[in-house]
């Protein structure tokens, strides 16, 4: 069972609408809803206030939450967009009715919720200012206190401002864009981890700085996109390369293409079935799992009869298959 609530306010009549939110969370659930091939993912319960006839109320969002955490789900993830609010006591995440900002409902609150709930996997995301207080002790500055099994993931730190741009929030955008694929691995899977590398790297050191907090044994994968390569190519990896350190050689039978050089006399026929492994080797080649030896392509390292290699990256995934992981 995987739960999502995802919770959007622009609705904000005492303390200031917004512009974004309710579309940055119709875009989180759209991402949730379905893996990439339509099947199933997360059951998302929406919270989303773009008028007054939508708004959301502290009670609404109070219900949910414990909703959300009550049961032992594999996965329970909370994502809100809307205004946040901090002060020495702690941060809040603010609803539809909030006369100010401490009127919201507190972090410490959702925390202590998240840390006791009996949900294997807890996922807290913050599109919200100053969301980088979710999770530390308000009397031990600079302390974390997270449960095993949750994960924290915000906008920004607890001194800074979540940014809006072209009526998008900019977190939300780089979140969205990650679990539609960019920060997915060669098998499809996007983690909480891969996610907040991918916004990390998007994020200059004169932006607003996400903040990742996690008590985890291992990273779940929150959606599932097309790989880039088949599994079942990936797998095939090591018969071309059963142990770590090898060359794969080559010669111009790996080779289809002939391009009119004279050189081509001394050439062997193209061989079927090395035609075929080259291919897959070029697809390898493509998601930068092998490179050629001293050859600036591998059309060239068939062509000279030389030979190709793994990287770093394809020895990982060498390793992988050879204990049985993938």
């Amino acid at each position: 069972m995987r739960k999502a609530l995802v919770v959007g306010i622009n609705e904000y009549p005492k303390i200031g609408n917004l512009y974004g939110c309710a579309n940055d969370a119709r875009a989180v659930v759209e991402m949730l809803e379905r893996h990439y091939d339509g099947s199933r993912n997360f059951g998302v319960k929406a919270l989303i206030a773009d008028s007054a006839a939508t708004a959301v109320s502290k009670e609404q969002l109070d219900n949910g939450i414990d909703a959300l955490f009550k049961d032992d789900a594999e996965v329970a993830l909370l994502y809100f967009a809307g205004h946040g609010h901090v002060e020495k006591t702690g941060g809040y995440i603010c609803t539809s009715d909030c006369a100010s900002g401490k009127a919201g409902v507190s972090l410490n609150e959702v925390m202590t919720i998240a840390n006791s709930s009996s949900a294997k996997n807890k996922i807290i995301v913050l599109d919200s200012c100053f969301a980088g207080a979710a999770g530390d002790d308000p009397l031990m500055p600079n302390t974390a206190e997270l449960a095993q099994g949750l994960t924290i993931l915000t906008a920004s730190t607890k001194e800074q401002y979540a940014s809006e741009k072209s009526g998008r929030g900019v977190f939300t955008n780089l979140f969205v864009d990650a679990l539609a694929g960019a920060a997915a691995n060669l098998v499809g899977e996007v983690t909480p981890g891969s996610v907040y590398a991918h916004i990390d790297q998007s994020l200059g050191e004169w932006d607003q700085r996400p903040v990742f907090k996690t008590n985890v044994k291992a990273f779940i994968s929150l959606r599932k996109v097309k790989p880039p390569i088949e599994p079942a190519d990936l797998r095939r990896i090591r018969e071309f390369f059963p142990s770590a350190g090898m060359e794969y050689k080559l010669d111009p039978s790996f080779e289809p293409v002939r391009q009119g050089s004279a050189a081509e006399k001394d050439w062997p026929v193209p061989i079927k079935e090395n035609t075929e492994k080259f291919s897959l080797l070029q697809k390898y080649n493509r998601v930068n799992l092998v490179v050629p030896v001293d050859a600036p392509h591998m059309w060239h390292a068939a062509v000279e009869s030389k030979s190709c290699r793994l990287t770093a990256l394809g020895e990982h995934y060498r390793r992988l298959v050879e204990d049985g992981r993938l």
